[in-house]
C-alpha cells in the first residue's frame, strides 16, 4: 500500500511510519528536513504550496495528515495563535488540494484534530455526538476540521480527535518526569480537571485501523475508555515511578507564565470516551492509567 504522511517525522508520526514500514507499506514522509527521516521515503514540502510532493499525494492510497504545532509551548500571543491556526489549516489545505490532482479512485484520508473540540465542559461524559465548545483551542479545531471535510468529494474521510498520548520519549509525559523523579511533582490546579488520555501505541492501532477498515469514516476520539482526573493521573504517575506526588503547581502560578494557555490546556480539560471505536469493535491494548504508565515507561 502506498502512504503518505505529513507529521512523519513527530512524535506519533516517527512509530506509526516505522510500523507502516514494517508491514511492508510505501510510506512517503512529507518533511522540510528530509535528511532526518529514519524511516520512510522522505520528501520536501513546506506545508503550504504545491510542489514535487504533490504527485506523492496524489498517487497515495492513504493520506494521513498529523502536521501541526505543539500547542502547549508557551504563551498564546496574537501571533502564536496565528502560527498553531495555520500550521493546521494551511497544511490540511495542502494535502486535500493535492488529492484532488489524482485520477477519481478509492483512497482514504486520515487528518489528525484534538478533543480540545469540545471546550472546558467539567464533568460531562463527551462522545463524539458532543457538540462544540468555546474558546480558543475549540475554534482552532473546528476550522480545521471543517478544512479537512473539503476531502469527502475525492476520499474516505476519517478525523481522529487525540486526547492527551502518553510515551515516554515526548509530549506532555516526557515534561512531567523530571519534576516527578526528583520527587517534587504533583497534581496541577485544583487536580479535579479530567485527562482524557491514551497510549501512543494505541494511537498507532487506531490509526492502522482506520486505514484497515474500510466502513470507518468520520470522527472517531482517539482516547482511552477511562478518563482520569489530574490529581488520580499524578498519583499514578508517582506510583509508577516510586516517588511522591505530594507538591500541587499552584494555578495562579501557570496563569501568570503562561497566561490563557494555562487555562485551556494545563487547567482545563475533557472527560472523553472514545465511544464510536468501541461500538466498531476496536480492542484498547491499554485501557487502564497504570498499565499504560508502566508500558511507556519500560519502553
Amino acid at each position: 500500500m502506498r502512504i503518505a504522511i505529513a507529521g512523519g517525522s513527530g512524535f506519533v508520526g516517527e512509530p506509526l511510519v516505522r510500523r507502516l514500514v514494517s508491514r511492508g507499506d510505501d510510506v512517503v514522509v512529507l518533511t522540510r528536513n528530509p535528511g532526518k527521516v529514519r524511516a520512510g521515503r522522505g520528501v520536501v514540502w513546506d506545508g503550504r504550496s504545491a510542489g514535487g510532493w504533490t504527485s506523492e499525494v496524489a498517487g497515495a492510497d492513504v493520506v494521513i495528515n498529523l502536521a501541526g504545532e505543539n500547542v502547549a509551548e508557551g504563551r498564546w500571543t496574537a501571533e502564536r495563535k496565528r502560527q498553531l491556526l495555520n500550521s493546521r489549516v494551511d497544511s490540511t489545505r495542502a494535502l486535500v488540494n493535492a488529492i484532488e490532482t489524482g485520477p477519481a479512485r478509492s483512497r482514504t484520508f486520515i487528518n489528525a484534530s484534538a478533543v480540545g473540540y469540545y471546550g472546558l465542559r467539567g464533568d460531562e461524559l463527551l462522545t463524539e455526538s458532543g457538540s462544540a465548545g468555546a474558546g480558543f483551542l475549540s475554534d482552532l479545531v473546528k476550522q480545521w476540521e471543517a478544512e479537512a471535510g473539503h476531502a469527502e468529494k475525492s476520499a474516505r474521510l476519517v478525523i481522529l480527535r487525540f486526547g492527551v498520548i502518553l510515551a515516554a520519549d515526548g509530549g506532555a509525559l516526557a515534561k512531567m518526569l523530571l519534576p516527578f523523579k526528583l520527587g517534587a511533582g504533583g497534581r496541577i490546579g485544583s487536580g479535579q480537571q479530567w485527562m482524557s488520555w491514551i497510549s501512543r501505541e494505541d494511537v498507532v492501532r487506531m490509526i492502522e485501523w482506520a486505514i484497515a477498515e474500510d466502513g470507518a469514516r468520520g470522527v472517531y476520539n482517539v482516547t482511552a475508555p477511562e478518563p482520569v482526573r489530574n490529581q488520580d493521573f499524578t498519583k499514578a504517575l508517582g506510583k509508577a515511578l516510586h516517588r511522591p506526588a505530594v507538591f500541587p503547581v499552584p494555578g495562579f502560578v501557570l496563569k501568570a507564565v503562561f497566561g490563557e494557555m494555562a487555562g485551556e490546556v494545563l487547567l482545563g480539560g475533557q472527560r472523553v470516551v472514545p465511544e464510536r471505536a468501541m461500538q466498531a469493535g476496536f480492542v484498547f491494548s491499554d485501557r487502564m492509567l497504570e498499565t499504560a504508565l508502566k508500558r511507556a515507561l519500560q519502553a
